[in-house]
């Protein structure tokens, strides 16, 4: 039997020939999704009549419902093409294949609460990730290596959102070896029509700070849900996001940190470096690394000519606390390399969201370096924590963006207005 299967140029050879991993990234349009809706099930076809039993998982990083599934996808992609309609047998929450001597069924999985249970699934013919830029690093290790049978194959179809996510690293940044993945965007759809290009449209003119990640396949500079993102937006309106910003050899540098620890798995430690002029909170630089002693910290400072004589350092209320490997506070230690440390008091319960409303209130006084591009990111993207079952908020999400999130706020939380000049008073004379 020969059949037609049309797909856009550009993915063509990424579904020839042998390969362990195919993919595809861009932005909205570009019907990479709905042709691997329709290529699983051809592949599941094919599996079938071959006398090839096992399972197609279609799994997504967060999925409490078969609505949030690839399910509607794959199904529309069997039911709009005759000559596989006769093939499967479709239900309501269930596909699979009626024909062939071999037995293919469809498994629609949320991996990041079953990964143990995918491990433990027979036969994965294919994996294929939908949606997959917030996949873990963790993840990935732990569900790869349940794609095990001869000749069985892992799928990766995403928005890039993250510069550096761990999916991006993985597949676009450096792809694994037998891998065929492709850029694809809505210039490369050949079914474009004129409702979508109506839609585009109108995103580039309204839309315009969100424009290129949505359709062009750019990294998502303003994450739609973060805490800052209409100032954000506005500091960008307003020539005060990723300008050229130089120091002011005048006015004291202040080393604003969240401090992290020594060890591969410890926190992040942070410095804003920022100098507050007149009625600004200048952000003139960022510094962030994981798992370095305060040697290094102390090497970049010194390397920036941030010396004691023209900084002063702010930590917060856990910088009077001693390290545990080496027994010894980051407040002793800045001391004892002569720099003046402040600690910012513990401001108690719910600091959190104190700390991001005083950022929301002062944002309009704020001017942010080019140089803080990294810390820039991590405001951009510092969101709500949701719980995926109940649809509430947690709080502020504790991940790669809080550090610098967390570090930023002391500015505002210690600066001072410059006091008006006091009104020279004319001395009263008394006419005799």
């Amino acid at each position: 039997m020969k059949a037609k299967i049309e797909l856009p140029p550009k993915l063509i050879p990424v579904f020839a020939g042998n390969a362990r991993y195919r993919g595809a990234y861009g932005g909205r349009g570009s019907a990479k999704t709905k042709s691997f809706a329709k290529m699983a099930a051809v592949r599941a076809y094919m599996f079938a009549q071959a006398g090839v039993s096992g399972v197609i998982l279609c799994g997504r990083e967060y999925q409490n419902s078969l609505e949030e599934s690839s399910f509607a996808e794959v199904k529309y992609a069997i039911e709009s093409t005759e000559w596989l309609r006769p093939h499967f047998d479709v239900g309501e929450k269930y596909i699979r294949t009626k024909t062939g001597s071999g037995r293919v069924d469809f498994s629609f999985q949320g991996l990041r609460k079953n990964i143990d249970s995918i491990k433990s699934k027979a036969r994965i013919l294919i994996l294929w990730v939908d949606e997959a830029d917030p996949v873990s690093e963790l993840c990935w290790r732990k569900v790869t290596p349940t794609v095990r049978e001869q000749g069985s194959e892992i799928w990766v179809t995403w928005n890039p959102e993250v510069d550096g996510s761990a999916t991006d690293n993985r597949f676009r940044k450096d792809p694994p070896k037998n891998s065929k993945i492709v850029e694809i965007n809505w210039k490369d759809n050949p079914w474009w029509n004129d409702t979508l290009e109506e839609e585009r449209l109108e995103d580039k003119e309204k839309r315009s700070h969100s424009y290129d990640h949505v359709w062009e396949g750019g990294y998502l500079e303003v994450k739609e849900s973060a805490y800052y993102t209409d100032n954000i937006i506005r500091a960008k309106e307003e020539n005060r996001w990723g300008i050229e910003l130089p120091e002011d050899p005048l006015l004291t540098v202040r080393l604003l940190a969240d401090i992290g620890g020594t060890g591969a798995r410890a926190d992040n430690f942070v410095f804003w470096a920022a100098q507050f002029s007149g009625d600004w909170i200048n952000y003139i630089n960022h510094y962030e690394v994981q798992g370095q002693p305060i040697g290094a910290h102390l090497d970049w400072m010194r390397k920036q000519g941030y010396t004691p004589d023209r900084a002063q350092i702010w930590l917060p209320h856990d910088g009077e606390t001693n390290d545990r490997v080496y027994d010894v506070s980051y407040q002793s230690e800045f001391r004892k390399a002569g720099y003046n440390v402040e600690v910012v008091p513990n401001q108690g319960k719910g600091a959190a969201k104190s700390r991001i409303e005083i950022m929301r209130n002062n944002f309009n006084r704020m001017r942010f370096s080019s140089k803080c591009e990294a810390g820039m990111k991590s405001l951009a993207w510092y969101h709500e924590k949701i719980d995926e079952d109940r649809r509430i908020g947690l709080g502020p999400n504790h991940d790669w963006s809080s550090h610098s999130a967390d570090a930023v706020a002391i500015a505002p939380l210690t600066y001072q207005p410059p006091k008006p000049p006091r009104k020279k008073v004319k001395p009263k004379v008394n006419v005799v």
